[in-house]
C-alpha cells in the first residue's frame, strides 16, 4: 500500500487554553491545503535556476522557461484536453480566471448566462457584472436535478454560456456534471466547469468547453491556478490584462497582441508557482483519482456521519446516502459559529472555518432563511452595511 503523502506543517503544535501543547488539526482544507512535501521539494530544487520566463537567452532563463511551459502541458494533460485546440492560461485562482473569462466573452448585460445558487461568490459575481444571470435553484438540502438544469437551460433568451460548480465548497456534493455538460451542449450552450473543490479530489469531466482550479486547493499553495478554454475564444480582441509579454508589437498609435496563451498573460509570470502546481498534479496522478476517491467516500460517510449522531448539531445539506466530498458545514444549536470555532482552535488546537464561506446565497438556503426577514438576518444585513460604512471612512493612512 502506498505511503499517505506528507505535508508541509504536518507536525506544528497548538498552545491551548488549559496549557497544554497539542498537534494542530488542520479541519480547513476545503478552503486552502498545506503544501505537499514534494511540492515543497520541488520548488526548493528549482529556485536555483529562477529567472525570467520567455525574455532571456541564458542558460536560467532558458530552464526556467521550459518549466514553465512544462507546468503549462502538465495542467493541459490533468484537465484532459488532448486532442482540443484548447489553451492554459496561468493565472493566479480561480476567481481571476473566472474573471478573465467574463471580461474575455464580450458578454452584453442582455446576454443570459445560467448559473446556480449553489456557487461560490467568484462563480456569481463576474457574471452579474457582465450579463444577466439565471439561476437554477437548490433544494432545501442544497442540491437540484438534471430536470432543473434543463428547465432553466429551456427558458428564453437562449444561455450564452452555463456556468457551474463541479462540487460545493460548503457541502462537498458533487452535482450530475457530466449529464449537465451533455445537456448543455444539446441546446448548444458552452460551459464553464469551476473545479476549484473538485480537482483534488476527482478526475476532471473532459467535456466542458472551459475548466477553471486553483493550486492552493491542490495541495500547491504557491499562487497559481489555470483556465483553460478553446484557443479561438483568446484570438481576437485585448486582453484581460496588459503589459509586457503580451505583445508583439507597441507604438503610442498601435498595439499587436500576440497569440494566446502569451497574449493572456501579461507581465512576470509566476514561474515557482507553476512549478509547484505541476508537482502536485504529479503526486495526485501518481496517487490516482480512484485510489483519492475511495478514500473520499471512507472519510465523508465517516464525517457526516460522527456530526449527524451529535445532539443539537444541525448536519447542513445532502442526506448521508448521498455521495459528497469529505466537506461538511454544520451549525450547533444555541451556540455562535464564531465562538464554536474559537474553542475548538483554543482547547482542541482544531483549525476550521466559520461564517458563510463566500457562498451565502447557498447558505441562506441551506439555514432556511429564504424569503423571510428575522432579526438575524436583519442584523446581519445592518454588519454588513456597518463594516461597508467603516472601510469607506477609514481616514488615510500617512
Amino acid at each position: 500500500m502506498r505511503a499517505t503523502p506528507r505535508l508541509v506543517g504536518d507536525e506544528i503544535t497548538s498552545m491551548c487554553l488549559d496549557g497544554a501543547e497539542r498537534q494542530y488539526l488542520d479541519f480547513d482544507f476545503a478552503a486552502s491545503t498545506g503544501a505537499l512535501a514534494s511540492v515543497a521539494d520541488a520548488v526548493t530544487a528549482f529556485l536555483p535556476f529562477y529567472s525570467s520566463v520567455h525574455r532571456g537567452a541564458g542558460y536560467k532563463s532558458i530552464a526556467s522557461s521550459a518549466a514553465y511551459e512544462s507546468a503549462r502541458q502538465a495542467v493541459f494533460s490533468f484537465a484532459r484536453r488532448e486532442g482540443r485546440d484548447d489553451v492554459v492560461i496561468l493565472v493566479r485562482n480561480t476567481t481571476e480566471a473566472i474573471n478573465h473569462l467574463a471580461y474575455r466573452l464580450r458578454l452584453q448585460p442582455s446576454d443570459v448566462v445560467v448559473t446556480s445558487v449553489v456557487e461560490h461568490h467568484a462563480n456569481l459575481l463576474p457574471w452579474g457584472r457582465v450579463a444577466t444571470r439565471r439561476m437554477i435553484e437548490c433544494d432545501e438540502r442544497g442540491t437540484f436535478s438534471l430536470e432543473a438544469v434543463v428547465t432553466v437551460l429551456d427558458a428564453v433568451p437562449k444561455a450564452k454560456l452555463l456556468a457551474i460548480t463541479g462540487a460545493s465548497n460548503v457541502t462537498g456534493w458533487l452535482p450530475p456534471i457530466d449529464a449537465i455538460i451533455t445537456a448543455a451542449h444539446e441546446r448548444g450552450v458552452p460551459v464553464l466547469l469551476d473545479a476549484a473543490q473538485l480537482a483534488p479530489h476527482r478526475s476532471l469531466p473532459s467535456g466542458a468547453d472551459f475548466v477553471v482550479f486553483s493550486g492552493h486547493k491542490m495541495y500547491a499553495p504557491f499562487g497559481c491556478g489555470a483556465l483553460i478554454g478553446p484557443r479561438s475564444s483568446f484570438l481576437e480582441g485585448d486582453p484581460f490584462l496588459v503589459g509586457g509579454g503580451a505583445v508583439d508589437l507597441v507604438d503610442l498609435d498601435e498595439v499587436i497582441w500576440t497569440a494566446p496563451p502569451e497574449r493572456e498573460e501579461a507581465g512576470s509570470p509566476n514561474v515557482i508557482g507553476a512549478v509547484a502546481l505541476h508537482a502536485a498534479i504529479d503526486e495526485l496522478s501518481d496517487i490516482g483519482f480512484e485510489a483519492i476517491g475511495a478514500h473520499d467516500d471512507l472519510v465523508a460517510h465517516a464525517l457526516r456521519a460522527g456530526l449527524k449522531s451529535i445532539d443539537q448539531v444541525r448536519l447542513l445539506g445532502p442526506d448521508l446516502e448521498t455521495p459528497t466530498l469529505p466537506v461538511a458545514s454544520f451549525t450547533i444549536e444555541g451556540v455562535s459559529h464564531a465562538l464554536a470555532a474559537a474553542r475548538l482552535s483554543a482547547e482542541f488546537g482544531i483549525g476550521v472555518r466559520h461564517g458563510c464561506f463566500c457562498a451565502h446565497p447557498y447558505l441562506v438556503r441551506l439555514l432556511g432563511m429564504r424569503g423571510r426577514r428575522s432579526r438575524r438576518s436583519d442584523r446581519w444585513r445592518e454588519q454588513a452595511n456597518e463594516r461597508r460604512c467603516l472601510a469607506r471612512c477609514e481616514p488615510p493612512v500617512g
